[in-house]
């Protein structure tokens, strides 16, 4: 089975888009989407007007035309909004047949863009906190051929028999996690694609699939206890951007008010390599150093997600790619590992960035609003039904659902419209404010300095070749 030596990270919202997946699956590598909220994704670019008519070429061709038709019926609007989004409905338990439609298109939209006029391996990146659009958003992928699946931010010990089910187009079903729910308790998200498009479906193949874990416990429960086989590892550090995985045991802040990571979080690989599967290594490995080292300790090679960031094939927004590459060249920054910024729970990188939410006066003017509800946590009420509810909205409404109060008062950020944001498709409300982004990077920004320093304006196969020769392309010549 041959492997890529280098992934290229499935990061933000929208940040690993389907131009840079395409881009580096073009060179023979491993390019991913984002499959974070691509629901809310496709109905903004539909609602911005399609510059370039990229997602209506691929809805043409969406398996089934007369949900393709009704979702173009619904967003498009022919030279765009001026970003006065509609509201998207926010998933539950019971998720109706329009977003369940919406869903499927938009992974299938992404995925095939990604795949489009080239054999190159493309993978789609999900979080396993994300929970209710799960089942939808792998259904569309496979419909437009994905190659691998990868999942992050979680224990995805489910997803193996997910794809296998969903790969032969029969219903599948995910167990999501409950807050006060009784140990005897059993809550699950279903998706049946016969019963929303009819029994007409296409033949579809089954992809890889690729859990992120940090640890060698985690490595080994993979393994051993998934619903099916997998067929490698990826084994992130806390140095990657993103959401990390918490420290283990006890949650300690050290004086800047990071977690604490000790010798129970490093990785053996040793004995990675004795569970018989490939493995990739991330968190600060993107460079030449990084590579040769990972694949000394008996690697497949890297995964990379910062340099691809900053590359001028990613979703940030130019403006805002230009003013964070500005301050890594300078070295006007630094990253801080965020104990509290994730409604998930889980620490969360965060560049320390004038005019993004990152920024304390910025963060503090911001209106508390929950409109987009990706990371909104489900807790069983009293009435034994769901309801869900997210640290990062409005306190005195969190506090009302029965969120702890404590929680509340954390500095919680509402990334699921900061990252929007980031990829300049903001909310914009009634009384004229504009949601603000938020840039979040790996530990070692002097890693990326050394890149930037050698070209500003770089492009994904830049970065590819700076990883695997050491070396970029040269600036042409005015």
């Amino acid at each position: 089975m041959d492997h890529p030596k280098l992934i290229q990270g499935g990061m933000g919202i929208a940040v690993s888009n389907w131009i840079l997946a395409r881009e580096v699956a073009l060179r023979g590598q491993l390019g991913v989407i984002s499959g974070t909220a691509l629901d809310g994704v496709l109905a903004r670019r539909l609602q911005d007007g399609d510059p370039g008519g990229h997602m209506r070429r691929a809805l043409k061709a969406f398996p089934f035309q007369e949900a393709a038709k009704r979702i173009l019926d619904k967003y498009f609007v022919s030279g765009g909004t001026g970003r006065k989004y509609a509201q998207v409905p926010l998933f539950s338990i019971n998720n109706n047949d329009r977003l369940n439609e919406l869903t499927v298109a938009a992974n299938f939209t992404e995925t095939y863009l990604a795949k489009e006029g080239h054999n190159g391996p493309v993978g789609v990146n999900y979080l396993a906190k994300v929970q209710l659009p799960t089942l939808s958003s792998i259904y569309g992928a496979l419909l437009a051929g994905i190659d691998y699946v990868i999942v992050g931010a979680g224990i995805p010990l489910e997803i193996p028999g997910i794809l296998k089910r969903l790969s032969e187009n029969q219903d599948a079903s995910l167990r999501l996690s409950v807050e006060e729910a009784d140990k005897s308790d059993s809550f699950f998200s279903h998706f049946d694609p016969a019963a929303l498009f009819g029994t007409k479906l296409p033949p579809l193949k089954l992809p890889r699939f690729l859990p992120i874990v940090s640890s060698n416990f985690l490595a080994t429960m993979m393994v051993k206890k998934a619903s099916g086989p997998i067929d490698g590892l990826i084994i992130e550090n806390h140095e990657a951007g993103g959401h990390n995985a918490p420290p283990r045991g006890k949650m300690m802040l050290d004086e800047a008010g990071e977690p604490v990571y000790g010798d129970r979080d490093a990785v053996d690989t040793e004995k990675i390599k004795e569970l018989g599967l490939p493995f990739w290594l991330a968190g600060s490995f993107g460079t030449p150093s990084g590579l040769k080292a990972a694949l000394k300790a008996g690697a497949a090679g890297i995964q990379a997600g910062s340099a691809f960031a900053l590359c001028r094939d990613s979703g940030i927004f130019p403006e805002l790619r230009k003013k964070i590459i500005d301050v890594v060249k300078n070295g006007d920054s630094s990253v801080f590992t965020d104990a509290e910024a994730s409604p998930t729970g889980f620490p969360f990188k965060v560049l320390k960035l004038k005019d993004t939410i990152a920024e304390k006066r910025v963060f503090e003017m911001r209106k508390k609003i929950c409109n987009l509800g990706y990371l909104r946590q489900a807790y069983k009420k009293e009435d034994g039904t769901l309801a869900y509810r997210c640290s990062a909205e409005n306190k005195e409404a969190f506090i009302k659902k029965g969120g702890d109060p404590q929680e509340a008062e954390q500095g919680k950020c509402c990334l699921c419209n900061a990252l929007f944001a980031t990829v300049g498709m903001p909310s914009v409300y009634a009384d004229g404010s504009i949601e603000k982004p938020l840039v979040t990077l790996g530990s070692h920004l002097e890693t990326l300095k050394d890149l930037v320093l050698r070209k500003i304006d770089f492009s994904a196969g830049d970065v590819i070749d700076y990883i695997l020769k050491g070396q970029m392309e040269p600036e042409p010549q005015v």
